[in-house]
């Protein structure tokens, strides 16, 4: 039995990869950077890029992504009235490899870093899957720097995602992404490119690990925030509402004030093609930021 799980386990794995080849093709990013470059932070070199003018905004990959792969339909259109700063955390795309050991703290901790570099001193900060847990972490140790907080479908605690799912985490090995377009956008832009496999088990390894930011870390949290999420993207919608009431949400607005934070969830959505619902996430987007 414990054989048959583990193999539906790296089935699940292996779909998620087939969707991803099939989202990369229409992540083409349109529009070049103003500026881009490497801040130096806690040791290690992180690489940004910078559009548009405007407010500040601050987006947050998720886990083996780079800015093209997860950012590159969103970009364009938010660039056209946001001063966008997209990052690429430790390991990621063309920021350098590190032993230094995967941290949520540490990379929040990066990304406070980057924006005292570039001279922001307070940013809307959106990040999808582990991006989004980074910005958790963010909202929780920097939350003088934040203005608002959007996460797109990620959780602040292992509990968070549906039956299973960390189940898959512990059985990934770095051969699952053997020519994914996951290690064709890392060859594309990678500073060193024999760096992909420690790359994988590092974050596979972090994966593993079960975390927990805490609830009541969560619910100290006074910025806005948006949560986006697909209606079956791998998230557990019990916890996620627990997680909406704990931000002030879940309420029965009309009888009281509508609260800051807002929550949607969209529908016929998986963890992947969420991404590519540019349209939608763009409109939530504009309503909640403005």
């Amino acid at each position: 039995m414990k054989n048959l799980s583990n193999a539906s386990n790296l089935i699940k794995l292996l779909l998620i990869i087939i969707i991803i080849d099939a989202a990369s093709s229409t992540n083409a990013q349109q529009i070049k950077p103003t500026s881009s470059g490497y801040a130096p932070v806690n040791g290690i070199k992180v690489y940004y890029e910078v559009y548009g003018n405007g407010k500040p905004i601050v987006l947050l990959h998720g886990s083996y992504y780079t800015i093209e792969l997860n950012w590159g339909e969103l970009i364009p259109e938010l660039a056209k009235t946001r001063r966008v700063i997209a990052l690429e955390l430790q390991g990621h795309g063309h920021t350098p490899f590190s032993d230094r050991k995967i941290s949520r703290a540490t990379l929040a901790s990066d990304v406070e870093k980057v924006m005292d570099y570039l001279k922001i001193d307070s940013a809307d900060i959106a990040g999808y899957s582990f991006g989004g847990q980074v910005a958790y972490q963010f909202a929780v140790q920097s939350p003088e720097r934040l203005r608002k907080l959007v996460i797109i479908s990620s959780v602040y605690k292992s509990e968070g995602w549906v039956a299973g799912i960390n189940d898959i985490f512990k059985t990934m090995k770095p051969e699952h992404f053997a020519n994914s377009p996951l290690q064709t956008a890392y060859e594309a832009v990678a500073p060193d490119k024999t760096k992909w496999t420690p790359f994988l088990e590092q974050m596979i390894a972090s994966a593993g690990e079960p975390f927990n930011i805490g609830d009541d870390n969560i619910a100290k949290i006074t910025a806005p925030v948006l949560i986006i999420s697909g209606d079956n993207d791998g998230m557990d919608k019990i916890e996620l509402a627990k997680t909406y009431q704990l931000l002030g949400g879940g309420i029965a607005a009309g009888f009281q004030p509508m609260p800051k934070s807002q929550l949607a969830i969209i529908p016929n959505q998986d963890h992947v093609s969420l991404m590519s619902q540019t349209k939608a996430i763009l409109g939530y987007l504009d309503n909640f930021l403005q």
